[in-house]
């Protein structure tokens, strides 16, 4: 006997589209990019919305590419990266769910096509966003505009930090302060963490050698600050472990 599929009728489905809407809604609103949008604002910007599933290691864009849409990842990771005239791969960010990207060449003139690869680096689903669009929602709204100006500031703000740590500092420092980035603030109590990508991509995204990070995290085991099994880490002292970053220079 063959099992019968069960039946949805219209009003079912209508509530249901109208429920995941309201969630999609909530989730937008709780972006930082977003957060200073209106309900009206948000709707606006839904109306040119996709959404993209992608397997890993599957390609998103390649640098070139013309740049008319920007991205929220809301599952798995998005690695951005350049490939050198050598062919060395070079990480320059790795987007986790919950963030944006690429909104930032909306308002570059010159920037019309995607500086940089992107690539997934666990099966991802992603939302993708008009530029026209957004653009004309802060072109509509001066404080709407402001609010989003502040946003990007404070990440560009960050990376720029970032680079700095990446550029002036060296390999144990990197690797420790990337390791105290993944722990609550000022806490002094034993830790577990689940490094959130593979070792070899987060020396390439540390600009270190996989051998090199091998190395330090071998070293801070020997030391009894930190266990490591895999891609899970017990720190066991966690103030130890930021000392360790400033007096190892």
């Amino acid at each position: 006997m063959c099992n019968s599929v069960p039946h949805i009728d219209n009003s079912t489905l209508f509530h249901f589209a109208v429920f995941y809407r309201i969630i999609m809604l909530a989730e937008l609103q709780n972006t930082p990019l977003f957060s200073s949008l209106d309900a009206k604002q948000l709707e606006q910007l839904c109306s040119a919305m996709s959404i993209i599933d992608l397997p890993a290691h599957s390609h998103l864009f390649h640098q070139g590419e013309q740049a008319e849409h920007f991205f929220l990842v809301r599952t798995g990771q998005i690695k951005l990266y350049l490939v050198s005239s050598s062919g060395q791969e070079k990480i320059i960010e790795i987007i986790q769910a919950g963030q944006t990207f690429a909104e930032a060449l909306m308002f570059m003139k010159q920037a019309n096509a995607y500086p940089v690869n992107a690539e997934t680096l666990q099966d991802t689903q992603l939302l993708r966003f008009s530029s026209q669009v957004f653009l004309q929602i802060l072109r509509d709204s001066s404080e709407t505009c402001f609010n989003v100006m502040g946003t990007l500031s404070r990440r560009l703000h960050g990376l720029i930090t970032e680079i700095d740590n990446l550029s002036l500092q060296n390999a144990t420092y990197r690797v420790v302060h990337f390791l105290t980035q993944q722990l609550p603030a000022e806490t002094d109590e034993e830790q577990h963490i689940i490094l959130p990508v593979s070792k070899q991509t987060l020396a390439l995204r540390l600009s270190i050698t996989p051998e090199t990070l091998s190395r330090i995290l071998k070293n801070l085991s020997k030391s009894g600050i930190v266990s490591v099994k895999g891609k899970n880490l017990t720190i066991h002292q966690p103030q130890q472990l930021r000392n360790y970053g400033m007096t190892d220079l």
